[in-house]
């Protein structure tokens, strides 16, 4: 177990936060993205942010790189195990981004991708040669077998473009692996809608077959009235057809043999209860607070990967260029969230939320 270990379930403990995170998200450049994606808060058709902050004058947000090295400096006695560039827009459009790969290999810190699969800058192969040998886990987002899915969900997107990186990725993956170098693994990273779950269990097939090693998957935010058709979880109805299509899928991963060895592992493919409140179980808990810790684009310390807006109902808990990251993460507001977290109205109803351990 790394020696920065995750702390436990928060309902058993009361403890002050006094560890450091394992892992850091910093969100370098949200506004940058060449796809369309329905569900994004940030770019999809039906979102007007862009365009409102274009027609104010505001500037693209992109994190100055000295926010980033600023932060690592400050924990290199306690270095994360992982940072995360970010998750809104497309990271590998950020143009420090090859700075971000050198403070991996300074600080000996892993890098966790998530990446659209289009591979702007340079391409797959490219990319690839310069992510592998530093990185911990690399989701690509993919959300069909088919191109009318695939496509439809992520507007710009080319099936055939994106099968071709992902072997391409995968192939250079392997290599650098079977030469003594560092494993990182691949992961296909789904948003589960009502427009693509009959594709979830070929997915996972498909994910076998291309020697990936996880399918991931989230439940949508509802961020746009035109999307609210799409929550797997809206009715009893849609519940129970999401449950009868994750017992396939668990089916199809046990069936399906990588060529590589082993079955695709599953994450967040369980089962739900509908609830009309959208409220989810009380008994679960927060795989984030006391754990990890998300950066903004201007230093703005947040808690949780919550929809932007969202999350800043949480409280205000400062900037780490002018605090210093370590004093905000040991600070009372910071502990007092995490104590209280299940009393926030977003957290009652938050999708991320897991089943307490054992």
């Amino acid at each position: 177990m790394h020696r920065y270990c995750a702390l436990k379930p928060h309902k058993e403990r009361t403890e002050r936060v006094n560890s450091y995170p394992w892992r850091l998200t910093f969100d370098t450049n949200p506004d940058d993205c060449n796809l369309k994606c329905l569900m994004c808060e940030e770019h999809s058709p039906y979102s007007s942010s862009q365009t409102e902050r274009k027609a104010c004058g505001q500037p693209p947000r992109r994190m100055d790189i000295h926010v980033l090295e600023q932060v690592l400096e400050e924990l290199k006695g306690h270095p994360p195990r992982e940072i995360i560039p970010s998750t809104m827009g497309e990271p590998l459009l950020y143009e420090h981004f090859d700075r971000i790969l050198e403070l991996c290999r300074g600080y000996g810190i892993r890098l966790n991708l998530t990446t659209n699969g289009t591979f702007p800058r340079g391409g797959a192969r490219a990319w690839a040669a310069k992510i592998v040998p530093v990185g911990s886990d690399v989701k690509i987002s993919f959300n069909g077998t088919r191109a009318e899915i695939q496509e439809g969900i992520m507007r710009n997107s080319r099936m055939e473009s994106v099968l071709d990186n992902l072997r391409t990725f995968i192939a250079i993956r392997d290599e650098h692996a079977d030469q003594g170098g560092n494993y990182c693994s691949v992961t296909l990273q789904v948003t589960f809608l009502e427009i693509n779950l009959a594709e979830l269990p070929e997915i996972v097939r498909l994910a076998a077959e291309l020697n990936a090693d996880r399918v991931k998957g989230h439940h949508l935010w509802v961020h746009f009235e035109a999307m609210r058709g799409q929550n797997l979880r809206r009715s009893p109805e849609s519940v129970e057809r999401w449950n009868e299509v994750v017992a396939r899928c668990w089916e199809t991963a046990a069936a399906c043999i990588r060529p590589g060895g082993g079955r695709v592992k599953l994450e967040h493919f369980t089962p739900a209860t509908f609830a009309a409140d959208q409220r989810v179980d009380a008994a679960s808990v927060c795989p984030f607070l006391g754990k990890e810790a998300w950066i903004n684009h201007a230093g703005r310390f947040d808690p949780c990967c919550a929809p932007d807006e969202l999350r800043q109902s949480l409280g205000s808990f400062g900037n780490v260029q002018a605090e210093g990251f370590a004093a905000i993460w040991s600070g009372s507001q910071y502990q007092a969230l995490v104590d209280s977290y299940q009393r926030q109205p977003l957290c009652q109803k938050c999708l991320m939320r897991r089943e307490p351990l054992a």
